[in-house]
């Protein structure tokens, strides 16, 4: 269960995945924690039990105790804030927007890890989600903490190439089931 085995499982036909896979992990630029954080919430994220599977163990081998909760809860929490941001966005009755939102997310202002890299695990899970909202709130906290763009676009790296390799993998399966 790694890294290595999960490209090993890409198939020829999605090599650049593969590819792209090693270079946004296996040769990131981002401190471990940052890292391994983005990685997991992203593997979260993207739904796929494989990439979950074979990511979690390098991720949770990786990151403290408190970075491994931090990072599921940033999967956690966006997976709500998403969907109620985006749908608020979304609606053409602008109203919605100034209602209380009535929804608890106390992990974002104590999530056990430095506020930088709870942040960018955050920003990573709305890359995938696709809230446009979400990713300009974070965007702009990471950048007022002095978040370069290169780091901030290495997240959305990564975001992107688990995605694609869950989406390539669980199609996989189910075509071997048929």
């Amino acid at each position: 269960m790694s890294l290595d085995s999960l490209k090993s499982a890409v198939p020829d036909y999605a090599k650049d995945l593969k590819l792209n896979l090693g270079s946004v992990i296996g040769n990131s630029g981002l401190p471990a924690q940052q890292l391994w954080g983005t990685v997991l919430a992203t593997a979260i994220a993207s739904r796929s039990p494989i990439v979950l599977r074979e990511l979690e163990p390098e991720a949770k081998a990786n990151l403290t105790p408190e970075a491994y909760s931090a990072a599921k809860s940033a999967a956690a929490v966006m997976a709500m804030n998403n969907v109620f941001y985006r749908t608020r966005h979304l609606l053409s009755d602008h109203e919605y927007g100034t209602l209380r939102a009535g929804l608890r997310m106390n992990v974002i202002g104590n999530p056990g890890v430095d506020k930088v890299d709870f942040e960018l695990w955050s920003f990573a899970v709305s890359a995938i989600n696709g809230c446009g909202m979400c990713l300009d709130s974070h965007e702009q906290v990471l950048r007022k903490a002095g978040v370069d763009r290169e780091t901030i676009q290495e997240a959305f790296k990564i975001a992107a190439v688990v995605e694609a390799v869950g989406v390539t993998l669980d199609a996989e399966a189910v075509l071997a089931d048929q």
